[in-house]
């Protein structure tokens, strides 16, 4: 961006930088509390988050700091270590472990998270809000905000505080609370949303006011000091510096140290590329961050943090997803959010601790409900059991773990579904018709594991002896040796000894498995003589058939080229119209060499298109004739107006060689006797009937001004049919079907 784009963003990013600081204030001071660290250590990160990391990331919208998902690994290695300032050396560590992931690249790992389980991620994290923040609102939970797990440090669990909160709550936070949130729920709804101060930073305000307000008046409902902000106090900045503390480098002989390390660096960075996609999908202007460079800079703070005494930090859905509400445009919001904590908390840190943490549990309560907004509940519903199951799997994992372990579980759902489907639809079979007969295509998957095994297995065995199939690897990059061992088996006994036709296409040359064809996909001199004028028919029929179902028989174009160098045997002669909507090859679904194609405007028996059908029937053996037409045909809308406005054609075209398609049409115009009203070009129904009615009269034209034609249709070495086709759904309707009538 810009330094003007940062510019106009400012004053949106200045109000929803103190939105984000007052939300990470607490969050810093209770993550610290939940990891058994100095409230400073919480703090050190925040302000790293926000005043360094914002700036390093490629994220405009993410917020980092210390991360609630971290919480029991902190606490761990805490323990472990047995003391913070040997814990700050591992943290440093860390972070060089992930500048070396952010130079490896190996940020890519970002692109197989299944959304399924970022969009779990992000209802479950607004489900966790609001359950969490509930007790908070009503002043009943006095354990550290920030805290997510299910078993909580004070031995009860999410469900049993929440209902606990029921019947012990402090009447002057439920009083700040319930007022906030429907401050948050209205502000949208009303005339409050022009107001250009965050409708969460007035929630705030008026928090502090009622509860001084109820100090002053001597009230029993004054909130508490333990459900308020409680940030450290010191007599002067020396002091505060004192309370950071400071990394043991002594640890470095412990070789704890370097394992912690790993694993904070790989928690971390997990949970920073999960959390940077799901705020990428939070983004309303749809910018993509990039994996790399976050790894990247998620390292060097984690290094400046262990350095200065903080918590390890990751990027935070929560502060990212409230930093998004509150309108953020840039990442000036998550740096000045930084700067209000450092300012803040050193200058007037008394003044912080007025704030109810009731207000601010509203603040996270409502974010939670826009979270897990019943949109997108639906939404994934719609999206079938495959993208639902692990969604909801994720939820209720994180719900009732943490946000670590809640998410390798719906990482393991979506593993699940993945290997099921695989498992289930290793390949794709289906018949397909050419002209020299029917061939079985199996179309491998990209990754053929030992999973597949067994089905592809039974699929070979369902080939019918004296059958043909073609083994498909176009599309396929691995072949487990199991499957590979499978199908040269198949290759080289079974199907020799059943007699069946196997052709290979695709296979990569590792595989020694050159392409081997063995089907015929080009009309041969064989096939032609082989097939009657029905059996081509049907070849017609089947193929637009295909067509219209979008399942194109695959062919190797370049090898049908080859194939018909020396010679063409094609099976049917189509006169069609020169429509640009009317290809006939793309229509039937046919191959180089399988037609001959004559295209004249309004589909006419003209002297050249009677002689070219006469060569391809005569001469060249093709057993169809089909004359197509179709709907909504210009050159019969064209003739219909002539026709009605009763002008000559020239005159009306000012074309000086129209006239001989037109008039022949023109038969066909008054031969429609149904229409009574309106006979013009614009009635679509109308000109259909004349288009269907050219057909027949250019079939009858056929009949009676080729002698050699009518000679082959009378010794019925050949048929003539009509078909009309509808450019609007791609069905050809064959309009006259000898071979039916025949038979009934």
């Amino acid at each position: 961006m810009s330094q003007a784009d940062y510019l106009r963003a400012l004053p949106k990013d200045l109000a929803a930088s103190a939105v984000v600081f007052l939300v990470a204030l607490p969050l810093c001071l209770g993550i610290a509390l939940a990891s058994n660290a100095p409230l400073m250590a919480g703090l050190i990160s925040g302000v790293v988050g926000g005043l360094l990391v914002a700036w390093l990331s490629g994220s405009h919208t993410s917020v980092s700091g210390p991360a609630a998902g971290l919480a029991a690994v902190v606490f761990a290695q805490i323990a472990t270590l047995k003391s913070f300032e040997a814990f700050l050396v591992a943290v440093m560590l860390a972070g060089v472990i992930q500048l070396v992931l952010g130079a490896m690249r190996a940020g890519f790992v970002a692109a197989f998270f299944p959304s399924s389980v970022i969009k779990g991620l992000l209802a479950a994290i607004g489900v966790l809000l609001v359950l969490k923040q509930i007790p908070h609102v009503v002043g009943h939970d006095a354990d550290p905000e920030g805290e997510m797990e299910f078993i909580q440090p004070d031995g009860q669990n999410t469900f049993s505080e929440l209902f606990a909160s029921l019947f012990d709550f402090e009447a002057g936070a439920t009083l700040v609370g319930l007022l906030s949130v429907a401050l948050l729920l209205v502000w949208d709804r009303t005339k409050l949303k022009n107001l250009r101060v965050p409708a969460p930073l007035v929630v705030v305000l008026l928090g502090v006011l009622v509860n001084q307000a109820l100090r002053q008046f001597g009230s029993p409902w004054a909130i508490s000091e333990s459900h308020l902000v409680q940030v450290p106090t010191a007599a002067s900045l020396t002091e505060l510096f004192q309370l950071m503390p400071r990394p043991d480098f002594r640890a470095l002989s412990n070789p704890a140290v370097y394992t912690a390390a790993f694993t904070i660096a790989a928690v971390a960075s997990l949970e920073t590329l999960l959390n940077l996609e799901a705020v990428d999908k939070l983004d309303p202007r749809k910018r993509t961050s990039p994996p790399n460079r976050e790894l990247l800079a998620q390292g060097l703070g984690n290094f400046i943090t262990g350095l200065l005494g903080g918590l390890p930090l990751t990027s935070v859905i929560v502060r990212s997803s409230v930093n998004i509400n509150a309108g953020a445009v840039t990442r000036m919001s998550a740096f000045f959010h930084g700067l209000l904590l450092l300012l803040l908390v050193m200058l007037v840190p008394e003044w912080l601790n007025e704030i109810p943490l009731a207000a601010l549990a509203a603040i996270l309560l409502a974010t939670g409900l826009k979270l897990a907004s019943p949109a997108l509940f639906r939404q994934m519903w719609a999206e079938g059991r495959n993208q639902f199951l692990p969604f909801i799997g994720t939820i209720v994992a994180i719900v009732l773990t943490d946000l670590l372990i809640g998410i390798l579980i719906g990482l393991g759902i979506s593993v699940l579904f993945i290997l099921h489907s695989n498992f289930r639809r290793p390949l794709r079979r289906f018949m397909e018709q050419h002209v020299g007969g029917e061939v079985l295509r199996i179309e491998l998957a990209n990754q053929v594991s030992f999973l597949n095994r067994a089905v592809l297995e039974q699929s070979l065995n369902s080939v019918p002896s004296g059958g043909h199939v073609v083994l498909d690897a176009r599309q396929t990059d691995y072949i487990d040796p199991d499957v590979l061992d499978l199908l040269q088996d198949f290759r080289t006994q079974t199907a020799p000894a059943r007699g069946i036709f196997l052709s290979l296409v695709g296979f990569k040359e590792r595989y020694v498995m050159d392409d081997h064809i063995q089907y015929v996909d080009v009309a041969t001199r064989e096939v032609q003589t082989q097939l009657d004028p029905a059996r081509v028919l049907k070849i017609l029929q089947e193929g637009n058939a295909r067509f219209v179902r979008g399942e194109r028989v695959s062919r190797d174009l370049m090898r049908q080229v080859n194939a018909t160098a020396q010679g063409q045997f094609p099976l049917a002669v189509v006169l069609s119209c020169m429509d640009s909507r009317t290809s006939t090859e793309l229509v039937f679904d046919l191959g180089l060499g399988d037609i001959f194609s004559i295209r004249v405007a309004g589909n006419i028996a003209v002297e050249d298109a009677l002689a070219s059908m006469e060569y391809g029937c005569a001469v060249a053996g093709a057993k169809l004739l089909l004359v197509l037409g179709h709907t909504r045909c210009g050159a019969v809308k064209a003739t219909v107006d002539i026709v009605h406005r009763q002008v000559d054609a020239c005159q009306a075209s000012g074309c000086d060689h129209i006239k001989s398609i037109t008039g022949y049409i023109q038969h066909a115009v008054e031969a429609e006797h149904e229409t009574h009203g309106d006979r013009s070009a614009h009635n679509e129904a109308f000109v259909d009937r004349v288009a269907r009615l050219n057909v027949l009269h250019t079939m009858e034209v056929i009949r009676r001004r080729s002698a050699t034609l009518r000679g082959l249709l009378d010794r019925r070495q050949i048929a003539l049919i009509g078909g009309l086709y509808d450019v609007r759904t791609g069905v050809v309707e064959f309009i006259s079907d000898p071979f039916h009538s025949r038979n009934h």
